[in-house]
């Protein structure tokens, strides 16, 4: 076995390289990329202070936490279990959480029911509306369409055959008026709510969710919806408005 050359290293050499390299000379890292080595920090004058920010009673830096624990704690005890009704605003959480539950408790009941509510009507200005144009408003929870439609569109509705219809059902059986369509914007595909004037029915109405399309009567002519959008029971006051439901 060929024998290892002693390598003599002198000891006031290896005390030289030992003090450069721990008191801040440049060290080959990786690479050769250089590292800077610090072991005494003596530039970091300027400690933070957090005085203003500590309880009194923690201050002092001879004074146990313990001696104060109680002191310290009674004023968050105080805001969950104070003497809300005297005046002060302790109790604040409590009071508030209480007076949530009183609303609910006590007011609720007094508005409207779900019957009520579900039998509900809405009176709608029609003269507010453009010609070819849309209004959406909201009546039981539920978007309702109302357009007033083209000469146009009326005619091309009138002409389309029953035979090419899903779901067959005449122009004139769902609208009162012919230039009125009021229906329930909500697709009978999944219950998602049609876009209007768009699709590929001029003046009708097009559902993004999964792409059905209805006309301008409200009848599906494409995509997965089974049936035509509902025609909610209407009546007309007079020539502009109309009451629905």
């Amino acid at each position: 076995m060929r024998e290892k050359t002693p390598v003599h290293c002198p000891s006031s050499k290896c005390t030289r390289e030992f003090k450069s390299r721990i008191l801040g000379a440049s060290a080959s890292c990786g690479l050769g990329a250089p590292l800077q080595i610090r072991a005494v920090h003596t530039d970091v004058t300027n400690v933070p202070d957090f005085t203003a920010d500590r309880a009194d009673s923690t201050k002092s830096p001879t004074s146990r936490s313990a001696d104060s624990d109680v002191q310290r704690k009674m004023f968050s005890y105080t805001m969950m279990f104070g003497k809300f009704p005297l005046g002060d605003c302790s109790g604040a959480v409590v009071a508030t959480t209480a007076a949530k539950y009183t609303v609910k408790s006590f007011v609720m009941p007094l508005g409207p029911t779900a019957k009520t509510l579900a039998e509900a009507s809405t009176e709608v200005n029609l003269s507010a509306i453009p010609e070819g144009k849309n209004l959406v408003l909201k009546w039981r929870n539920k978007p309702l369409f109302v357009r007033h439609r083209t000469a146009e569109e009326i005619s091309r509705e009138r002409a389309v055959p029953l035979s090419s219809l899903r779901d067959p059902e005449r122009d004139e059986d769902r609208v009162q008026q012919d230039k009125w369509l009021i229906c329930v914007g909500i697709c009978t595909h999944l219950g998602c709510v049609p876009i209007a004037n768009a699709g590929e029915y001029p003046g009708g109405f097009f559902c993004p969710c999964h792409g059905s399309h209805f006309d301008a009567s409200g009848r599906i002519r494409k995509g997965p919806a089974p049936t035509n959008m509902e025609v909610p029971e209407y009546k007309f006051i007079d020539e502009n408005n109309v009451i629905v439901g």
